[in-house]
Protein backbone atom coordinates (compact mmCIF):
# COMPACT_ATOMS: atom_id res chain seq x y z
CA UNK A 1 0.00 0.00 0.00
CA UNK A 2 1.25 3.41 -0.90
CA UNK A 3 2.06 5.67 1.66
CA UNK A 4 -0.77 8.34 2.08
CA UNK A 5 0.38 12.37 1.78
CA UNK A 6 1.30 14.05 4.47
CA UNK A 7 -2.26 15.80 4.41
CA UNK A 8 -4.06 12.65 3.98
CA UNK A 9 -2.13 11.31 7.43
CA UNK A 10 -2.59 13.63 9.74
CA UNK A 11 -7.02 13.79 8.57
CA UNK A 12 -6.68 9.99 9.25
CA UNK A 13 -4.74 10.30 12.49
CA UNK A 14 -7.18 12.81 13.36
CA UNK A 15 -10.59 11.49 12.66
CA UNK A 16 -9.44 8.13 14.69
CA UNK A 17 -8.44 10.35 17.45
CA UNK A 18 -11.69 12.33 17.23
CA UNK A 19 -13.64 8.50 17.45
CA UNK A 20 -11.58 7.50 21.11
CA UNK A 21 -11.72 11.43 21.84
CA UNK A 22 -15.73 11.11 21.28
CA UNK A 23 -15.89 7.61 22.78
CA UNK A 24 -14.14 8.52 26.16
CA UNK A 25 -15.94 12.04 26.62
CA UNK A 26 -19.55 10.92 26.57
CA UNK A 27 -18.83 8.38 29.04
CA UNK A 28 -17.38 10.75 31.20
CA UNK A 29 -19.88 13.66 30.88
CA UNK A 30 -22.26 11.34 31.80
CA UNK A 31 -20.74 11.02 35.23
CA UNK A 32 -20.72 14.76 35.90
CA UNK A 33 -24.02 15.63 34.88
CA UNK A 34 -25.59 12.48 36.95
CA UNK A 35 -26.59 14.40 40.28
CA UNK A 36 -28.87 16.56 37.35
CA UNK A 37 -30.26 13.58 35.56
CA UNK A 38 -31.21 12.22 39.02
CA UNK A 39 -32.85 15.54 39.90
CA UNK A 40 -34.46 15.80 36.52
CA UNK A 41 -35.83 12.57 36.26
CA UNK A 42 -36.85 12.60 40.35
CA UNK A 43 -35.26 8.86 40.23
CA UNK A 44 -33.71 7.38 43.44
CA UNK A 45 -29.62 7.03 43.54
CA UNK A 46 -29.49 3.14 42.71
CA UNK A 47 -31.16 3.64 39.21
CA UNK A 48 -28.27 6.03 38.37
CA UNK A 49 -25.75 3.08 37.76
CA UNK A 50 -27.16 2.05 34.80
CA UNK A 51 -27.06 5.22 33.08
CA UNK A 52 -23.54 4.72 33.13
CA UNK A 53 -23.02 0.98 32.98
CA UNK A 54 -25.08 0.31 30.05
CA UNK A 55 -22.77 1.82 27.34
CA UNK A 56 -19.18 0.40 28.40
CA UNK A 57 -20.99 -2.86 28.58
CA UNK A 58 -22.44 -3.18 25.23
CA UNK A 59 -19.24 -1.91 24.32
CA UNK A 60 -16.88 -4.11 25.65
CA UNK A 61 -18.32 -7.11 25.53
CA UNK A 62 -18.58 -6.53 21.22
CA UNK A 63 -15.64 -5.60 20.68
CA UNK A 64 -14.10 -8.68 19.65
CA UNK A 65 -17.30 -9.29 17.33
CA UNK A 66 -16.21 -6.04 15.46
CA UNK A 67 -13.15 -6.63 15.11
CA UNK A 68 -13.56 -9.63 13.39
CA UNK A 69 -16.11 -7.68 10.54
CA UNK A 70 -13.79 -5.13 10.08
CA UNK A 71 -11.26 -7.63 9.20
CA UNK A 72 -13.61 -9.81 7.61
CA UNK A 73 -15.82 -6.76 5.21
CA UNK A 74 -13.64 -3.84 5.21
CA UNK A 75 -12.38 -1.26 7.96
CA UNK A 76 -13.59 1.79 6.63
CA UNK A 77 -16.77 0.54 6.06
CA UNK A 78 -17.49 -0.45 9.41
CA UNK A 79 -16.05 2.76 10.82
CA UNK A 80 -17.92 4.84 8.70
CA UNK A 81 -21.29 2.44 9.65
CA UNK A 82 -20.63 2.07 13.69
CA UNK A 83 -20.13 6.25 13.40
CA UNK A 84 -23.16 6.66 12.02
CA UNK A 85 -24.71 4.25 14.67
CA UNK A 86 -23.11 6.20 17.45
CA UNK A 87 -24.26 9.47 15.98
CA UNK A 88 -27.44 8.46 15.83
CA UNK A 89 -27.86 7.23 19.01
CA UNK A 90 -25.98 9.77 20.67
CA UNK A 91 -28.50 12.26 19.39
CA UNK A 92 -31.45 10.14 20.76
CA UNK A 93 -29.94 10.70 24.04
CA UNK A 94 -30.23 13.90 24.32
CA UNK A 95 -34.00 14.24 23.13
CA UNK A 96 -35.30 11.57 25.93
CA UNK A 97 -38.18 12.20 28.70
CA UNK A 98 -37.93 9.19 30.44
CA UNK A 99 -34.77 7.49 32.92
CA UNK A 100 -35.15 3.92 31.37
CA UNK A 101 -35.26 5.31 27.46
CA UNK A 102 -31.68 6.78 28.47
CA UNK A 103 -30.69 3.58 29.75
CA UNK A 104 -31.52 1.50 26.34
CA UNK A 105 -30.06 4.13 24.02
CA UNK A 106 -27.13 4.24 26.48
CA UNK A 107 -26.48 0.19 25.58
CA UNK A 108 -27.46 0.96 22.07
CA UNK A 109 -25.00 3.94 21.93
CA UNK A 110 -21.66 1.64 23.06
CA UNK A 111 -22.06 -0.74 20.13
CA UNK A 112 -21.37 2.27 17.69
CA UNK A 113 -18.10 2.83 19.77
CA UNK A 114 -17.19 -1.47 19.59
CA UNK A 115 -17.81 -0.88 15.80
CA UNK A 116 -15.46 2.35 15.56
CA UNK A 117 -12.16 1.84 17.83
CA UNK A 118 -11.16 -1.66 16.72
CA UNK A 119 -11.64 -0.22 13.11
CA UNK A 120 -9.87 2.32 14.23
CA UNK A 121 -6.83 0.43 15.20
CA UNK A 122 -6.90 -1.89 12.17
CA UNK A 123 -6.80 1.44 9.52
CA UNK A 124 -3.62 3.05 11.77
CA UNK A 125 -1.78 -0.39 12.00
CA UNK A 126 -2.48 -1.21 8.02
CA UNK A 127 -1.93 2.43 6.93
CA UNK A 128 0.93 3.42 8.18
CA UNK A 129 4.56 1.16 8.28
CA UNK A 130 7.13 3.54 8.70
CA UNK A 131 8.60 3.82 12.18
CA UNK A 132 7.80 7.13 13.05
CA UNK A 133 4.77 7.87 11.53
CA UNK A 134 3.30 4.90 13.17
CA UNK A 135 4.60 5.70 16.51
CA UNK A 136 2.74 9.30 16.01
CA UNK A 137 -0.05 7.81 14.75
CA UNK A 138 -0.87 5.48 17.30
CA UNK A 139 -0.04 8.04 20.03
CA UNK A 140 -2.13 10.27 19.18
CA UNK A 141 -4.57 7.79 19.20
CA UNK A 142 -3.91 6.68 22.47
CA UNK A 143 -4.32 10.74 23.16
CA UNK A 144 -7.42 10.70 22.94
CA UNK A 145 -8.38 8.53 25.61
CA UNK A 146 -7.32 11.34 28.33
CA UNK A 147 -8.61 14.15 26.02
CA UNK A 148 -11.26 12.55 25.47
CA UNK A 149 -12.19 12.60 29.74
CA UNK A 150 -10.85 15.83 29.79
CA UNK A 151 -13.49 17.07 27.08
CA UNK A 152 -15.92 15.09 28.85
CA UNK A 153 -15.52 16.36 32.36
CA UNK A 154 -14.33 19.87 31.68
CA UNK A 155 -16.96 20.76 28.74
CA UNK A 156 -19.75 18.21 30.51
CA UNK A 157 -19.55 20.31 33.65
CA UNK A 158 -19.81 23.49 31.81
CA UNK A 159 -21.97 22.91 29.85
CA UNK A 160 -24.74 20.98 32.34
CA UNK A 161 -24.50 23.92 34.58
CA UNK A 162 -24.37 26.98 31.99
CA UNK A 163 -26.39 25.91 28.99
CA UNK A 164 -30.41 25.80 29.01
CA UNK A 165 -29.96 22.27 27.93
CA UNK A 166 -28.64 21.19 30.84
CA UNK A 167 -27.21 17.05 31.18
CA UNK A 168 -28.68 16.88 27.16
CA UNK A 169 -25.65 19.85 25.80
CA UNK A 170 -22.79 16.94 26.61
CA UNK A 171 -24.68 14.85 24.22
CA UNK A 172 -24.68 17.30 21.52
CA UNK A 173 -21.15 17.28 21.89
CA UNK A 174 -20.15 14.05 21.49
CA UNK A 175 -22.58 13.71 18.63
CA UNK A 176 -20.62 17.09 16.83
CA UNK A 177 -17.11 14.96 17.29
CA UNK A 178 -18.50 11.97 16.42
CA UNK A 179 -20.19 13.71 12.91
CA UNK A 180 -16.27 15.30 12.79
CA UNK A 181 -14.47 12.17 12.34
CA UNK A 182 -16.90 10.25 10.37
CA UNK A 183 -16.29 12.69 7.58
CA UNK A 184 -12.75 12.89 8.13
CA UNK A 185 -12.82 9.28 7.74
CA UNK A 186 -14.67 9.07 4.38
CA UNK A 187 -12.64 11.65 2.89
CA UNK A 188 -9.23 10.37 4.08
CA UNK A 189 -9.59 6.85 4.62
CA UNK A 190 -7.85 4.49 1.93
CA UNK A 191 -10.52 2.23 0.14
CA UNK A 192 -10.86 -1.03 1.97
CA UNK A 193 -9.41 -3.84 0.27
CA UNK A 194 -10.60 -7.72 -0.66
CA UNK A 195 -9.66 -9.85 2.40
CA UNK A 196 -6.70 -11.87 1.54
CA UNK A 197 -8.62 -14.95 3.37
CA UNK A 198 -9.99 -17.59 1.40
CA UNK A 199 -12.67 -18.86 4.03
CA UNK A 200 -14.56 -15.34 4.87
CA UNK A 201 -17.40 -16.66 6.85
CA UNK A 202 -18.01 -15.31 10.03
CA UNK A 203 -17.52 -17.63 13.41
CA UNK A 204 -20.87 -16.46 14.51
CA UNK A 205 -20.95 -19.36 17.43
CA UNK A 206 -17.84 -18.10 18.75
CA UNK A 207 -19.01 -14.73 18.64
CA UNK A 208 -22.54 -15.93 20.44
CA UNK A 209 -20.73 -18.00 23.04
CA UNK A 210 -17.63 -15.06 23.99
CA UNK A 211 -20.53 -12.07 23.70
CA UNK A 212 -22.87 -13.70 25.85
CA UNK A 213 -20.42 -14.66 28.07
CA UNK A 214 -18.88 -11.15 28.71
CA UNK A 215 -21.86 -9.70 29.16
CA UNK A 216 -22.85 -12.08 31.84
CA UNK A 217 -19.43 -11.46 33.58
CA UNK A 218 -19.83 -7.64 33.48
CA UNK A 219 -22.71 -7.78 34.72
CA UNK A 220 -22.34 -9.71 38.00
CA UNK A 221 -19.23 -7.55 38.48
CA UNK A 222 -21.13 -4.39 38.44
CA UNK A 223 -24.28 -5.71 40.19
CA UNK A 224 -22.59 -8.41 42.70
CA UNK A 225 -22.49 -5.44 45.92
CA UNK A 226 -26.17 -3.74 45.03
CA UNK A 227 -27.40 -7.08 45.13
CA UNK A 228 -30.59 -8.19 47.64
CA UNK A 229 -27.84 -10.35 49.18
CA UNK A 230 -24.78 -9.14 47.64
CA UNK A 231 -22.60 -12.01 46.22
CA UNK A 232 -23.88 -14.82 47.68
CA UNK A 233 -27.52 -13.78 45.82
CA UNK A 234 -29.12 -16.69 43.60
CA UNK A 235 -28.95 -14.64 40.95
CA UNK A 236 -26.05 -13.36 40.58
CA UNK A 237 -23.85 -16.99 41.75
CA UNK A 238 -25.56 -18.16 38.87
CA UNK A 239 -24.52 -15.59 36.18
CA UNK A 240 -21.47 -15.76 37.01
CA UNK A 241 -20.65 -19.43 36.71
CA UNK A 242 -23.10 -19.19 32.85
CA UNK A 243 -20.78 -16.45 32.08
CA UNK A 244 -17.79 -18.30 33.11
CA UNK A 245 -19.16 -21.22 31.67
CA UNK A 246 -19.48 -19.41 27.89
CA UNK A 247 -16.34 -18.36 28.01
CA UNK A 248 -14.77 -21.35 28.35
CA UNK A 249 -16.56 -23.00 26.10
CA UNK A 250 -15.48 -20.17 23.70
CA UNK A 251 -12.00 -21.12 24.53
CA UNK A 252 -12.42 -24.69 23.22
CA UNK A 253 -14.37 -23.68 20.23
CA UNK A 254 -11.56 -21.51 19.16
CA UNK A 255 -9.04 -24.21 19.37
CA UNK A 256 -11.02 -26.39 17.75
CA UNK A 257 -11.65 -24.10 14.81
CA UNK A 258 -8.04 -23.55 14.60
CA UNK A 259 -6.53 -26.68 14.23
CA UNK A 260 -9.24 -27.34 11.92
CA UNK A 261 -7.53 -24.75 9.77
CA UNK A 262 -4.05 -25.38 9.94
CA UNK A 263 -5.29 -29.37 9.36
CA UNK A 264 -6.98 -28.02 6.01
CA UNK A 265 -3.67 -26.30 5.46
CA UNK A 266 -2.14 -29.33 5.92
CA UNK A 267 0.24 -28.11 8.60
CA UNK A 268 0.27 -29.68 12.34
CA UNK A 269 -1.40 -27.40 15.08
CA UNK A 270 1.48 -25.39 17.07
CA UNK A 271 0.73 -27.03 20.30
CA UNK A 272 -0.60 -30.79 19.74
CA UNK A 273 -1.46 -31.41 23.38
CA UNK A 274 -4.51 -28.89 22.82
CA UNK A 275 -5.97 -29.83 20.07
CA UNK A 276 -9.07 -30.88 21.77
CA UNK A 277 -9.38 -34.17 19.75
CA UNK A 278 -12.19 -35.34 21.81
CA UNK A 279 -14.41 -32.59 20.18
CA UNK A 280 -14.15 -34.07 17.25
CA UNK A 281 -16.07 -37.25 18.56
CA UNK A 282 -18.71 -35.40 20.05
CA UNK A 283 -21.85 -34.39 18.11
CA UNK A 284 -20.41 -31.41 16.75
CA UNK A 285 -19.77 -32.76 13.00
CA UNK A 286 -22.76 -31.00 11.65
CA UNK A 287 -22.01 -27.67 12.91
CA UNK A 288 -20.06 -25.23 10.57
CA UNK A 289 -16.11 -24.64 11.14
CA UNK A 290 -15.16 -21.26 10.04
CA UNK A 291 -11.73 -19.62 10.71
CA UNK A 292 -12.09 -18.57 14.34
CA UNK A 293 -13.08 -15.26 15.23
CA UNK A 294 -9.66 -15.45 17.60
CA UNK A 295 -7.53 -17.46 16.87
CA UNK A 296 -5.90 -18.63 20.33
CA UNK A 297 -2.11 -18.52 19.14
CA UNK A 298 -2.67 -15.15 19.16
CA UNK A 299 -1.93 -14.87 22.72
CA UNK A 300 1.12 -17.37 22.40
CA UNK A 301 2.73 -16.04 20.00
CA UNK A 302 6.01 -14.55 20.77
CA UNK A 303 6.60 -17.19 23.40
CA UNK A 304 3.76 -15.61 25.26
CA UNK A 305 5.17 -11.88 25.02
CA UNK A 306 1.50 -11.38 23.41
CA UNK A 307 -0.43 -12.29 26.27
CA UNK A 308 1.83 -11.13 28.45
CA UNK A 309 0.79 -7.79 26.86
CA UNK A 310 -2.41 -8.38 27.59
CA UNK A 311 -2.31 -8.92 30.92
CA UNK A 312 -0.83 -5.70 31.85
CA UNK A 313 -3.21 -3.91 29.91
CA UNK A 314 -5.58 -5.38 32.19
CA UNK A 315 -4.16 -4.91 35.30
CA UNK A 316 -2.69 -1.45 34.20
CA UNK A 317 -6.60 -0.10 33.53
CA UNK A 318 -8.04 -2.09 36.87
CA UNK A 319 -5.29 0.37 38.94
CA UNK A 320 -5.90 3.40 37.32
CA UNK A 321 -10.15 3.03 36.49
CA UNK A 322 -9.45 2.53 40.57
CA UNK A 323 -7.75 5.25 41.14
CA UNK A 324 -10.07 7.64 39.13
CA UNK A 325 -13.59 6.36 40.25
CA UNK A 326 -12.07 6.32 44.01
CA UNK A 327 -11.04 9.90 43.97
CA UNK A 328 -13.62 11.63 41.90
CA UNK A 329 -15.75 10.07 44.85
CA UNK A 330 -13.34 11.29 47.86
CA UNK A 331 -13.28 15.01 46.38
CA UNK A 332 -17.34 14.94 46.46
CA UNK A 333 -18.10 12.96 49.11
CA UNK A 334 -15.97 13.46 51.76
CA UNK A 335 -13.87 16.72 51.28
CA UNK A 336 -17.48 18.21 50.13
CA UNK A 337 -16.08 19.98 46.87
CA UNK A 338 -18.90 20.48 44.14
CA UNK A 339 -18.32 18.98 40.47
CA UNK A 340 -16.36 21.83 39.29
CA UNK A 341 -14.05 22.18 41.89
CA UNK A 342 -13.40 18.46 41.50
CA UNK A 343 -12.62 19.20 37.82
CA UNK A 344 -9.94 22.05 38.48
CA UNK A 345 -8.52 19.11 40.53
CA UNK A 346 -8.21 16.81 38.03
CA UNK A 347 -6.96 18.70 35.29
CA UNK A 348 -3.15 17.87 35.66
CA UNK A 349 -3.97 14.29 34.57
CA UNK A 350 -5.15 15.47 31.35
CA UNK A 351 -2.17 17.35 30.17
CA UNK A 352 -0.03 14.78 31.44
CA UNK A 353 -1.75 12.28 29.62
CA UNK A 354 -1.78 14.36 26.17
CA UNK A 355 2.11 15.18 27.32
CA UNK A 356 3.10 11.56 27.59
CA UNK A 357 1.58 10.25 24.63
CA UNK A 358 3.82 13.12 22.91
CA UNK A 359 6.96 11.87 24.74
CA UNK A 360 5.93 7.85 23.21
CA UNK A 361 6.04 9.37 19.74
CA UNK A 362 9.61 10.60 20.50
CA UNK A 363 11.01 8.18 22.54
CA UNK A 364 9.45 4.59 21.17
CA UNK A 365 12.47 4.43 18.86
CA UNK A 366 14.58 4.71 21.41
CA UNK A 367 14.03 3.29 24.76
CA UNK A 368 12.71 -0.03 24.80
CA UNK A 369 8.91 -1.12 25.44
CA UNK A 370 10.18 -2.79 28.91
CA UNK A 371 11.14 0.28 30.42
CA UNK A 372 8.70 2.76 29.01
CA UNK A 373 5.48 0.05 30.31
CA UNK A 374 7.57 -0.56 33.71
CA UNK A 375 7.92 3.02 34.31
CA UNK A 376 4.07 3.93 33.22
CA UNK A 377 3.03 0.79 35.52
CA UNK A 378 4.61 2.24 38.60
CA UNK A 379 3.85 5.50 38.42
CA UNK A 380 0.03 4.53 38.21
CA UNK A 381 0.72 2.15 41.28
CA UNK A 382 2.35 5.08 42.94
CA UNK A 383 -1.27 7.24 42.17
CA UNK A 384 -2.80 4.76 44.06
CA UNK A 385 -0.41 4.66 47.11
CA UNK A 386 -0.49 9.09 47.60
CA UNK A 387 -4.21 8.66 48.31
CA UNK A 388 -3.70 4.90 50.56
CA UNK A 389 -1.80 6.97 52.65
CA UNK A 390 -3.38 10.81 52.49
CA UNK A 391 -3.67 12.99 55.03
CA UNK A 392 -6.98 15.48 54.83
CA UNK A 393 -5.80 18.12 56.39
CA UNK A 394 -2.62 18.23 53.93
CA UNK A 395 -2.79 21.13 51.22
CA UNK A 396 -3.45 19.51 47.69
CA UNK A 397 -0.38 19.99 46.41
CA UNK A 398 0.96 17.70 49.19
CA UNK A 399 -0.78 14.32 47.64
CA UNK A 400 -3.51 15.36 44.72
CA UNK A 401 -1.08 17.53 42.84
CA UNK A 402 1.51 14.63 42.13
CA UNK A 403 -1.14 11.88 42.08
CA UNK A 404 -2.69 13.54 39.38
CA UNK A 405 0.43 14.27 37.30
CA UNK A 406 1.22 10.47 37.79
CA UNK A 407 -1.75 8.60 37.66
CA UNK A 408 -2.46 8.61 33.64
CA UNK A 409 1.86 7.97 33.01
CA UNK A 410 0.55 3.99 32.96
CA UNK A 411 -2.76 4.32 31.16
CA UNK A 412 -1.18 6.21 28.25
CA UNK A 413 2.59 4.10 28.03
CA UNK A 414 0.84 0.80 28.16
CA UNK A 415 -1.96 1.85 25.69
CA UNK A 416 0.13 3.26 23.17
CA UNK A 417 2.91 0.81 23.30
CA UNK A 418 0.64 -2.16 23.75
CA UNK A 419 -1.28 -1.56 20.81
CA UNK A 420 1.87 -0.51 18.56
CA UNK A 421 3.42 -3.99 20.12
CA UNK A 422 0.18 -6.42 19.56
CA UNK A 423 -0.29 -4.42 15.61
CA UNK A 424 3.25 -5.68 14.95
CA UNK A 425 2.55 -9.74 15.48
CA UNK A 426 -0.56 -9.67 14.19
CA UNK A 427 -1.03 -10.58 10.18
CA UNK A 428 -2.47 -8.12 7.79
CA UNK A 429 -6.06 -9.87 8.28
CA UNK A 430 -6.03 -9.26 12.03
CA UNK A 431 -4.87 -6.07 12.81
CA UNK A 432 -8.80 -5.17 13.92
CA UNK A 433 -9.23 -8.07 16.53
CA UNK A 434 -6.06 -7.80 17.52
CA UNK A 435 -6.65 -3.89 18.43
CA UNK A 436 -10.58 -5.90 20.06
CA UNK A 437 -8.49 -7.81 21.98
CA UNK A 438 -6.21 -5.47 23.39
CA UNK A 439 -9.56 -3.37 24.55
CA UNK A 440 -11.53 -6.09 25.57
CA UNK A 441 -8.78 -6.44 28.26
CA UNK A 442 -8.62 -2.72 29.87
CA UNK A 443 -12.88 -2.92 29.62
CA UNK A 444 -12.17 -6.00 31.60
CA UNK A 445 -9.57 -4.65 33.88
CA UNK A 446 -11.93 -1.52 34.52
CA UNK A 447 -14.95 -3.56 35.61
CA UNK A 448 -12.98 -6.17 37.78
CA UNK A 449 -10.67 -3.05 39.21
CA UNK A 450 -13.72 -0.76 40.28
CA UNK A 451 -15.57 -4.17 41.41
CA UNK A 452 -12.85 -5.68 43.80
CA UNK A 453 -11.94 -2.02 45.17
CA UNK A 454 -15.76 -1.34 46.08
CA UNK A 455 -16.06 -4.85 48.03
CA UNK A 456 -12.86 -3.26 50.17
CA UNK A 457 -13.93 -0.15 50.30
CA UNK A 458 -17.72 -1.76 51.70
CA UNK A 459 -15.52 -4.47 53.88
CA UNK A 460 -13.54 -1.92 55.78
CA UNK A 461 -16.13 0.37 56.24
CA UNK A 462 -18.65 -2.41 57.59
CA UNK A 463 -15.50 -3.45 60.19
CA UNK A 464 -16.00 0.51 61.47
CA UNK A 465 -19.22 0.13 62.51
CA UNK A 466 -22.06 -1.92 62.73
CA UNK A 467 -24.60 1.12 62.01
CA UNK A 468 -23.55 2.90 59.32
CA UNK A 469 -26.45 5.35 59.58
CA UNK A 470 -24.96 9.06 60.15
CA UNK A 471 -21.93 7.50 60.01
CA UNK A 472 -19.29 10.25 61.05
CA UNK A 473 -17.93 11.26 58.00
CA UNK A 474 -14.01 10.36 59.67
CA UNK A 475 -15.04 7.12 59.98
CA UNK A 476 -14.92 6.40 56.32
CA UNK A 477 -11.84 7.46 55.56
CA UNK A 478 -10.22 4.29 56.38
CA UNK A 479 -12.29 2.81 53.54
CA UNK A 480 -11.41 5.34 50.86
CA UNK A 481 -7.69 4.45 51.95
CA UNK A 482 -8.15 0.68 51.45
CA UNK A 483 -9.56 0.85 47.94
CA UNK A 484 -6.61 2.91 47.02
CA UNK A 485 -4.71 0.42 48.39
CA UNK A 486 -5.98 -2.12 46.18
CA UNK A 487 -5.20 -0.30 43.29
CA UNK A 488 -1.96 0.45 44.26
CA UNK A 489 -1.88 -3.49 44.71
CA UNK A 490 -2.93 -3.94 40.84
CA UNK A 491 -0.29 -1.41 39.49
CA UNK A 492 2.56 -3.29 41.10
CA UNK A 493 1.33 -6.88 39.71
CA UNK A 494 1.59 -5.44 36.56
CA UNK A 495 4.98 -3.37 37.22
CA UNK A 496 6.03 -6.89 38.45
CA UNK A 497 4.64 -8.62 35.72
CA UNK A 498 6.48 -6.29 32.86
CA UNK A 499 9.96 -6.48 34.87
CA UNK A 500 10.16 -10.48 35.26
CA UNK A 501 8.13 -11.80 31.97
CA UNK A 502 8.17 -8.33 29.07
CA UNK A 503 11.32 -9.16 27.43
CA UNK A 504 10.93 -6.76 24.08
CA UNK A 505 13.13 -4.03 22.68
CA UNK A 506 12.61 -1.22 20.61
CA UNK A 507 9.15 -1.83 18.92
CA UNK A 508 9.23 1.55 16.90
CA UNK A 509 11.67 0.60 14.10
CA UNK A 510 9.79 -1.01 10.95
CA UNK A 511 11.00 -1.42 7.46
CA UNK A 512 9.40 1.63 5.93
CA UNK A 513 8.90 -0.07 2.25
CA UNK A 514 7.21 -3.42 3.76
CA UNK A 515 5.81 -4.40 6.74
CA UNK A 516 6.99 -7.80 8.48
CA UNK A 517 5.55 -9.63 10.93
CA UNK A 518 7.17 -12.47 11.98
CA UNK A 519 5.53 -14.82 14.58
CA UNK A 520 6.83 -17.86 16.53
CA UNK A 521 4.04 -20.70 17.16
CA UNK A 522 5.31 -23.66 18.69
CA UNK A 523 7.02 -25.88 16.24
CA UNK A 524 6.26 -23.08 13.77
CA UNK A 525 7.36 -20.02 12.22
CA UNK A 526 4.65 -17.73 10.26
CA UNK A 527 6.01 -15.09 8.01
CA UNK A 528 4.10 -12.19 7.09
CA UNK A 529 4.88 -9.57 3.93
CA UNK A 530 2.92 -6.94 3.21
CA UNK A 531 4.58 -4.83 0.38
CA UNK A 532 2.23 -2.30 -1.60
CA UNK A 533 -1.19 -3.93 -0.78
CA UNK A 534 0.26 -7.50 -1.88
CA UNK A 535 0.37 -9.84 1.06
CA UNK A 536 2.22 -13.39 1.40
CA UNK A 537 2.11 -15.92 3.02
CA UNK A 538 4.66 -18.29 4.28
CA UNK A 539 4.97 -21.24 6.56
CA UNK A 540 8.14 -22.62 6.83
CA UNK A 541 9.31 -25.51 9.43
CA UNK A 542 11.72 -24.79 12.18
Amino acid sequence: MKEPSAFQSFLIIASCTLTMVANISTNTSVSISLPVIQHDFQIPQAALQWIISANPLSNGCLLLLFGRLADLYGRKQVFLIGSLWLLSFTLGCAFVEEPITLDILRGLQGIGGAATIPASLGILAHTFHSGRLRAVAFASFAAGAPLGGGFGVVLGGVLTQLTPQSWRSPFYLSAGLTALSMIGGLLSFNQDEPSNEVDTRVDWIGAFLVTAGLVLIVFVLGQGEVAPKQWSTPYIIALLVIGMVLVLGFIVWQVHLESLQYASEGISYPDPDSRCEWLSHLALRWLPTPPPIMKISLWTRMHGRVAIVFCIAFLTWACFQTWLYWVTLYYQNFVGYSPLRTVVRMLPMFVTGIACNALIALCVDHIPMTILVACGTSLTGCACLLFAVINPNAVYWAFGFPAAIISVVGADFVFACGTMYVAKNCLPHEQSVGGAVFQTMTQLGTALGVTVSTIVFNRVLESKATDTAGLPQLLTLPAYKAACWSGFAFGMCACLLTIIFLRVGIIGHNDQSSSLTVTEMGGQRTTTKDTQGDAHKKRVRK
